[in-house]
């Protein structure tokens, strides 16, 4: 079951204290990247923006400030009403977004219910494509014989012998 909880929702992007233009947005988590939680901004528009990190970092900048480097996240109060501020930081500049509180909240309980923290790596299907890796290579003639080409060796070639005998 390939697992996805996505909630449309306006964040505000914070240009001054006093001064701050919406912008659409997406949190969207998938259960087979069950560590991550992905924001796309300007959703509709010829150039989304997308972010990914980790959802446990949402989870706890809900509650308290967190993160170091390029997402940091902490809750604050904006006009009495509960917000979540999102500060992300990449080498084409910086910005501060502000989201609503409750969906937020009710967004990544969601996700909580449909992977519950502690049990990601369940949902990751790695033992699939693990066993998939390892499986005995179709009779091919190379199986057993060096690098697969599909995992970006080259095939083993026939040593010529030249006229004085070197290789």
């Amino acid at each position: 079951m390939h697992t996805v909880v996505e909630r449309e929702l306006e964040l505000k992007l914070v240009l001054s204290p006093e001064r701050s233009v919406p912008v659409p947005a997406r949190l969207t988590y998938r259960g087979d990247d069950a560590y991550a939680v992905h924001i796309t901004f300007h959703i509709g528009s010829e150039h989304p923006v997308h972010w990914t990190f980790a959802r446990e970092l949402l989870v706890e900048g809900v509650f308290r400030e967190c993160g170091e480097g390029d997402v940091r996240v902490w809750p604050t109060k904006d006009d009495g009403r509960g917000v979540i501020h999102i500060a992300l930081s990449s080498p084409d500049g910086e910005a501060l977004l502000e989201a609503p509180s409750p969906q937020v909240s009710a967004w990544l309980e969601r996700t909580l219910r449909a992977v519950p923290p502690g049990t990601e790596s369940e949902h990751l299907g790695l033992d699939g494509e693990l066993a998939e890796l390892l499986a005995p290579a179709p009779a091919d003639g190379l199986h057993g014989r060096g690098p697969s080409p599909a995992l970006g060796g080259e095939s083993p070639r026939p040593v010529e012998e030249t006229k004085d005998g070197e290789a």
